[in-house]
């Protein structure tokens, strides 16, 4: 199976990250291949959307969300964990998909629930920030089962972006799967 390409991550970031439900993510790490599910996703949708981190404009922490789609955003928050995103639409957008969640299907011995977790689980640190994921040793690859039935809920902690962004259904979840992060 190859892994998606870059057409699929060019198109709208909501879509994308319906669609990203049930592929599978694939870690070559060391020799190890470690293999998730994607069960949880949430979409941030670019300059406009006050809780992206897009919509104060391009940072040094950011700029990877502005280039190419297909590219991982990895970052770290509260000083420990490391969260993950795909970049989405064409470049200067500023829009990417958060993975949320897995549901382990080849040596991931951890709980992968919450982007922080998921990322522990498959090794996921700053050195993969900007990391082709198209590449043989890190990518997805479409999903080995039919489309899963999905959930939409409103994205989680982001409050400071005011009603309009914290209660859109920007949230995307394998409907009753026990790796969503929460409900």
């Amino acid at each position: 199976m190859r892994p998606l390409n870059r057409r699929f991550f060019n198109r709208d970031t909501a879509v994308v990250a319906r669609e990203l439900l049930g592929c599978l993510l694939v870690r070559l790490d060391g020799g190890v291949r470690r293999v998730g599910r994607i069960v949880e996703t949430e979409a941030y949708l670019g300059g406009h959307d006050r809780a992206s981190h897009s919509s104060r404009g391009m940072t040094e922490r950011n700029r990877v969300m502005f280039g190419p789609p297909g590219y991982a955003y990895v970052y770290l928050v509260y000083g420990m964990h490391h969260c993950m995103n795909i970049v989405t639409e064409p470049a200067g957008h500023g829009a990417a998909v958060l993975l949320r969640a897995l549901e382990p299907v080849e040596n991931l011995p951890e709980a992968a629930s919450g982007p922080g977790r998921l990322c522990k689980a498959m090794r996921i640190g700053r050195s993969l920030n900007g990391h082709d994921m198209l590449s043989t040793d890190f990518h997805i690859l479409p999903a080995d089962r039919p489309p899963p039935p999905v959930t939409r809920r409103p994205r989680i902690g982001i409050a400071y972006a005011g009603p309009r962004w914290s209660r859109r259904l920007l949230r995307f979840c394998v409907r009753g799967n026990p790796h969503v992060s929460r409900p």
